[in-house]
């Protein structure tokens, strides 16, 4: 989700895309992000029996205190990740997974997500292991460097990783969010803050989101039923460039389509894709919820071929390796 933090409830985002690709929406689903439960509500009150929800921050499950039990047995909640959502649940009907930080992460700044509150800069959405600061204290410039420009596509990462260790210790977000700011030219009017993708990059080094995505995808693939749905919701292009080629290379009848190429086995495809293209939010639910605005959606259907394992580098998953500009 978008590094911009709102006093507004939260809304999640392409729910109802989702609930329109997926009918009929029955059995047993498993969401990868509780967060603040609305995905799970939605597909409750949609018709599925019963949802696992997932979630690796304990606060998510402390806000739900207050309405959770009103659904009994039907939300069973998981403090877990949705890489290991194959532990949690097997011959499920349905998987949705809400990549990013969730709104009421941002809006804490004792959570250290936004350069938009000070805070101390912790970024971990388990609350637990290295946290922000860690990493920009330890790290030497170069590995700085490359986590910023792989996992936040800045093309100054290396700029920025200089001034970083020439100013530690970086304590606080609204330090960090000075020193890159210093490093860049200042936006123009409707620009996004200069600070953002440095942000986005530690973020997601913090919380190895990529990896929890490869494999969460991989586990889904294992965990859910022959006609079970994936549905994939991303909130940037590296995200949805690995759900995208997940989904592609799962999808195909063989590997490898280059004629110059070996002579390959066949092999039968784990997924059907449900729309070739991305689904976007619409004009109204983008005023309705800005945070929406870069979010796309990618859904496939689980056919009856066996799981196999997938190299998260096929997916398009950023390596660490080499610097930026």
């Amino acid at each position: 989700m978008t590094e911009t933090a709102s006093d507004t409830p939260h809304v999640p985002v392409l729910i109802d895309a989702i609930i329109d690709a997926c009918q009929p929406i029955r059995g047993t689903w498993l969401d990868g992000t509780f967060g603040a439960g609305g995905y799970t509500r939605r597909l409750l009150d949609a018709g599925a029996e019963r949802v696992i929800a997932v979630d690796r921050d304990p606060l998510a499950f402390q806000m739900a205190a207050g309405w959770i039990g009103d659904y009994g047995d039907r939300i069973v909640p998981v403090a877990g990740t949705f890489s290991k959502l194959d532990e949690y649940g097997t011959a499920l009907d349905g998987v949705v997974l809400d990549l990013g930080v969730s709104s009421m992460q941002l809006d804490l700044a004792e959570r250290g997500f936004s350069f938009m509150r000070d805070g101390p800069l912790d970024m971990r959405m388990s609350q637990d292991g290295p946290s922000a600061a860690d990493l920009v204290n330890t790290k030497d410039e170069a590995e700085l460097a490359d986590i910023i420009y792989l996992y936040g596509e800045e093309r100054a990462s290396r700029r920025i990783a200089k001034a970083i260790v020439a100013a530690r210790p970086v304590t606080t977000t609204g330090q960090l969010a000075t020193i890159v700011a210093s490093c860049l030219p200042r936006p123009k009017p409707n620009q996004s803050h200069p600070a953002t993708r440095t942000f986005q990059a530690l973020r997601i080094a913090v919380n190895d989101e990529y990896g929890e995505l490869a494999a969460g995808m991989a586990a889904a693939e294992r965990a859910l039923a022959p006609g079970g749905q994936l549905a994939v919701v991303t909130f940037h292009s590296v995200e949805d460039r690995m759900a995208k080629r997940f989904i592609q290379t799962r999808s195909a009848t063989t590997p490898n389509a280059n004629r110059y190429a070996p002579v390959l086995d066949t092999v039968v495809a784990a997924f059907m894709q449900k729309t070739r293209k991305a689904i976007v939010a619409d004009k109204a639910e983008v005023a309705l919820n800005p945070r929406s605005r870069s979010a796309k959606l990618r859904v496939a259907i689980r056919t009856d071929a066996p799981a196999q394992a997938m190299d998260p580098a096929d997916m398009g998953m950023p390596m660490l390796k080499g610097a930026g500009t």
